[in-house]
């Protein structure tokens, strides 16, 4: 098959993908009153691939420019006057219909896969409109602020730090420490978001949960103060049960994310426990019919007291990490990754990952990051033993000591 008609085809399909979600949202119109529906985006990424052809036929970028110009005058044409009827002063037909040509011209001239791509996100991005717009309407100014801080933040400061260690054990690298920083932020932030767009309606179970993506220990503390009042506190510990599943989850992930022979060592025994979490969660919570209190609120990732103050824990447990990896060998590494993940499990997970190019073994690091789990897991029953009544923090204990010894039977049979 000729190259030039399989991404013609390609600028084709995107045009139809866009126009698509377009004719479906205004499929009620009557017909001939709208100005761009299937047909049309499906005619004008094609039309953008064969003007790219012609230019690149006549060696000349003039055509491509002179056809854009053309096709973005005639819709927004035709779009002013349906605006001008409808009394409609949205832009969005027109300049989906620009990202169409230019995206069927990219087919012909370009990246074919690129532009594939592109016309896949247009169209999710035209499908969300409500999810969007609703998401801005649950946000509050304080929320979007500390966001726009953060990228503000990381856009200016970030390039301007230097990456490389600063101290002799090299731990402390100012780049790396706010980067990883700034990524564990940005993975809290779709838990926060999840929590704020679901809110209290969706019950105990879907908060904890949401809310574990972004601080398994603030849902647990939240759970055990609720659990107070409850007259089911079971349930409570259930959902904290399920929520450490997910905290268990998260880091292996990130695991996954950052050091894919690192996840493969710790899988066994931390999928063990998670299931064992999971399986003690959907027990204590068989019986649950009522609704919570109060649902488990977490804090906002992006606040940014509290985000520098884990920069500067981050830091300072990455610098001891290896202090004490270099002096101390596996037992300093473990003993300092189990202090910092009683306080916070990220922290102290990343300090070990980073430690990999240090010349320390996988098997160390994997170790490392099971004895911060097993620490974290530890300073969240304190703090349900601290602020819940025993009928909440009893069973959450049970809980845990089933979840070690399903990680530590995982070990052995390993």
């Amino acid at each position: 098959m000729d190259p030039l008609i399989a991404r013609l085809g390609i600028a084709l399909a995107i045009g139809l993908l866009v126009g698509l979600e377009r004719g479906w949202r205004e499929r009620d119109a009557p017909d001939r009153s709208r100005t761009a529906g299937i047909r049309t985006f499906a005619i004008s990424g094609l039309l953008g691939g064969i003007v790219a052809a012609l230019a690149e036929a006549l060696a000349a970028s003039s055509v491509l420019v002179a056809g854009f110009l053309a096709f973005a005058a005639i819709i927004a044409w035709y779009k002013a006057r349906e605006a001008a009827h409808d009394e409609d002063f949205s832009v969005t037909t027109v300049i989906a219909g620009l990202a169409v040509f230019a995206l069927g011209a990219l087919c012909v001239a370009g990246d074919f896969r690129v532009a594939g791509a592109g016309g896949a996100a247009l169209a999710a991005l035209l499908a969300s409109r409500e999810v969007l717009h609703g998401l801005l309407q649950r946000l509050t100014w304080i929320e979007l602020r500390s966001a726009l801080v953060l990228a503000a933040m990381t856009a200016i400061v970030l390039p301007l730090l230097p990456d490389r260690t600063l101290d002799p054990w090299e731990g402390f690298n100012p780049w790396e420490i706010w980067f990883l920083t700034v990524l564990m932020a940005s993975i809290s932030f779709a838990g926060y978001i999840a929590v704020r767009v679901l809110g209290n309606a969706r019950g105990l179970l879907v908060s904890a949960l949401a809310g574990a993506v972004v601080s398994s220990t603030a849902v647990t503390l939240s759970l055990a103060r609720t659990a107070k009042a409850a007259s089911n506190p079971l349930s409570f510990a259930g959902a904290a049960s399920l929520a450490a599943m997910v905290s268990i989850l998260r880091v292996c992930l990130v695991v996954l994310a950052l050091a894919p022979s690192v996840a493969a060592f710790i899988a066994a025994p931390a999928l063990a426990a998670a299931l064992a979490f999971a399986a003690c969660g959907t027990v204590a919570l068989a019986g649950h019919s009522q609704k919570p209190q109060k649902s488990p609120v977490a804090r906002n990732p992006f606040d940014v007291g509290p985000l520098l103050i884990f920069a500067l824990l981050f830091a300072f447990a990455s610098t001891a990490s290896a202090a004490l990896a270099s002096q101390f060998e596996e037992r300093g590494l473990l003993a300092s990754s189990a202090i910092a993940g009683l306080f916070d499990v990220d922290a102290s997970v990343l300090s070990a990952l980073r430690l990999i190019t240090h010349s320390i073994s996988i098997e160390t690091v994997g170790r490392a990051v099971l004895a911060a789990l097993m620490a974290n897991a530890i300073g969240r029953l304190s703090l349900a033993v601290f602020a819940g009544p025993v009928r909440f923090w009893l069973p959450l204990a049970g809980a845990t000591l089933i979840a070690a010894a399903a990680g530590y039977s995982a070990i052995q049979l390993l």
